[in-house]
């Protein structure tokens, strides 16, 4: 299983393997066919009550990242699909926050991974 992260400005790489968009909403200025997803899993993206609190706030992201876990949790069926996908094949999850240490996609590749160790 390899995980990556990369922002969906970034440019396509066919390396990325299965590209998937983890965002709720689709990032603003990027056309789908430029995106060069291959799914748009919006179902495992943090509640926006969850969104809008943490804000990209890197003193909230612990917290963040706890809460996070807990919604994740709860929410076997789109962990399931991206586990699923990862044991398959090399994938990129993409996300548009311009903060790359404290976004949605690094808390899901750390609950993946973690979860897979248990």
């Amino acid at each position: 299983m390899q995980i990556m992260l990369k922002r969906i400005y970034d440019l396509y790489d066919k390396e990325d393997g299965y590209r998937i968009l983890v965002d709720r909403l689709w990032p603003r200025g990027v056309s789908k066919e430029k995106a060069h997803i291959d799914l748009w899993l919006k179902d495992i993206s943090p509640s926006t009550e969850l969104r809008k609190w943490f804000g990209h706030d890197p003193d909230k992201w612990e917290e963040f990242k706890r809460k996070y876990r807990k919604e994740l949790s709860k929410n076997s069926s789109a962990v399931s699909k991206l586990t699923e996908i990862a044991n398959q094949n090399t994938i990129t999850l993409l996300y548009a926050a311009k903060d790359t240490d404290h976004n949605e996609a690094k808390a899901i590749k750390e609950y993946i991974e973690t979860k897979r160790l248990n």
